[in-house]
Parts: C-alpha cells; structure tokens; sequence
C-alpha cells in the first residue's frame, strides 16, 4: 500500500527540509518504540539503556498510546522546538479544540478513556500531568542521547542541501530512502499503512529527518489549516552503524567535549551552522531568542569559526573551514 503524494511545479518550489521534528514528538516517538514487542537492531542497545529509567511518571503518556491506528500528534501540540521546556509551555497553552481534535483521532485503551476525557475537555491538572509525563519520559529516552541525535539530524539535512545543490528537488526526492520513497515525477510514493492521495495544492511539502522511525515514514499534516504545509518524516537512523553510534558512550563524550571549549549552547550553535542556518532558525534550534542566537553568532564569528552573509531580507551563518575542522576533530560534524 501506498501514500502518493502529488506535486505541482509551485509545490516542487516550496519543498524545504526542516532540522528536527522537536524534542516533544521524539520523546512520544521513542515511547512508542520502546513499547513495541521486537526493535530493529539499531535500536536494541538504546532499548537496554532506557529501559529501567522509566518511572510511574511517565504513565500519563503512557495512556495515550494508542491500541491501534494513528497515535497523538505532539508536533501539533506543542511545536517542533529542540527543547523539551519550549515544547511543555507550547502543550500547556495549546488551545482546548485542538487537544480534543488531537485526541479524538487516537484510539486509546477504554480504561484510560477517563483520563483521555479529562485531557480533552482542558482539565488543567490532566493537561499539567501530561505535560509532566512528557518531561519525564524525555529525560529517560531521549536526553541522554539528544546531542548525538541532534548532531545526526543535522547530518542528514546538510547531506539533503548538499544533494539539492547539486541535483535540484529531482535528485533530492530520488534520494531520500530508497526502502520507503519512490519519486515517480510528479508523484512521490511513500510505503504506506494504508492507501492515501494527497494533493498538496501548492502549499509544499517539509521533509523532517526523524529519529525514533524505523523504515516507516508518516505524513503529519492538519485538514482543518488550509495553510498549514504537510510534514513527511523520513528515517534518520538507516543501518545498525548509524544508530549503534547514537547510543555508544564515546559518541556523547565527544559532544561534551566541545560543549566544554565553547559551552553546551555555543557548540550547539556551531553544529547548526554546519548546514547553514538563519538567525532566526538558529533560534529555534537552540531554544533561544533571536537577540540571544545573534550574541552566539558574534562570538563564533569573532573566533573564526563561522561565517556570516546576507540572504535576502535575512542573513545566512555558515561554519568556516577552520569550524569545520573543530566540529571533525571532536566528532561533532556526523
């Protein structure tokens, strides 16, 4: 079975990839993962790792997991920021209607009905117990392991510009996962739970790289915003050697190695720019605001290690050689 999805010429234009699908909709992804019964063999050591972290905290994510068919969609809820503290006040000001859509979309276990209710009719305390479920399943599944995994996302998207520079959107859709993609101009056919055609009607399509996905992609898009442009998540982790080193010690040791010669945030700042970023997106990446992403910029611009050029209305960081060579030289750069 199939996903196809149709482009026009003015959705080719507006086809863009996104640094990360956000620290929340990983964490519900990794819970989903670690639930399943067998794991794919990248993702047997992280599964050994976590496994005896997790504590009764997380039981209200927990009994959102759906029994069957779709699960909640954390993205919609409480954005795509890298950071788990953006993303829990994004869930806890997140509008009541959009919960309770989100939720009715999602076939919960009946004896977690009740307590599905109380999330979808905006109970304040079952909306902060969610909040703190997420916070709490992050740290045991995904904290640990999230400079790595933010490293290997960026990875993938650099290697995505890189293709696009040099082949255009064709090659850039032709490349993406040979298992899951097939790119069949003007339609893209993705692997599918179930047959779907969807139009995209000249609003575009963001390819997020994603973690916690095995061989599986999803489309994520909302019916109910016209303008809301559709997600495809594609595999980050393709083969055991990719995703055995996300989980091995010296893979972090090498993160905090360059977190303690520039600090954590002004090294991660350095990775983003590895792929070229706006102020504004490293500001995203980073859980920061612009005015502080922009003191980051200066002090790494200062030191030699980025480069900074004017892109249209907005300006373009890029790590320079010498960046480059740090990033390489403690395994920071994928």
């Amino acid at each position: 079975m199939l996903l196809r999805i149709h482009f026009t010429a003015e959705d080719l234009a507006r086809t863009r990839v996104a640094a990360t699908l956000g620290a929340a909709a990983e964490t519900y992804y990794s819970l989903e993962m670690l639930c399943r019964r067998s794991l794919p063999l990248p993702f047997q050591r992280w599964r050994s790792s976590v496994a005896g972290r997790l504590s009764k905290d997380v039981g209200p994510l927990t009994a959102l997991l759906p029994i069957r068919g779709p699960g909640l969609d954390l993205l919609a809820l409480a954005g795509d920021s890298p950071d788990i503290d953006h993303a829990v006040e994004a869930l806890l000001r997140a509008p009541r209607v959009l919960v309770r859509r989100e939720l009715e979309s999602v076939t919960v276990d009946p004896a977690h009905m009740p307590w599905a209710r109380a999330v979808a009719d905006g109970d304040t305390d079952a909306r902060r117990s969610l909040a703190a479920g997420l916070v709490a399943c992050h740290r045991a599944t995904v904290a640990p392991y999230w400079a790595a995994s933010r490293a290997r996302l960026d990875a993938v998207r650099a290697q995505y510009a890189r293709t696009f520079l040099e082949g255009g959107v064709d090659a850039l859709l032709t490349s993406l996962s040979p298992q899951l993609v097939r790119w069949r101009p003007p339609v893209l056919e993705v692997r599918y739970p179930s047959p779907v055609e969807v139009h995209l009607g000249g609003k575009g399509l963001i390819l997020v790289p994603t973690l916690f996905f095995w061989r599986q992609s999803n489309l994520l898009h909302d019916p109910y915003d016209d303008a809301a442009v559709p997600r495809l998540t594609v595999p980050a982790v393709t083969d055991p050697a990719s995703g055995a080193a996300l989980w091995h010690p010296r893979g972090m040791g090498a993160d905090e190695a360059l977190g303690a010669l520039l600090g954590h945030t002004r090294a991660a700042a350095l990775r983003a720019t590895a792929s070229g970023c706006s102020t504004t997106e490293l500001a995203a990446r980073l859980g920061v605001s612009p005015p502080a992403a922009s003191q980051h910029t200066k002090a790494l611009r200062d030191a030699l290690l980025i480069t900074t050029s004017r892109r249209g209305s907005s300006v373009l960081h890029t790590a320079t050689t010498l960046g480059r060579e740090l990033l390489d030289a403690t395994g920071s750069a994928a």
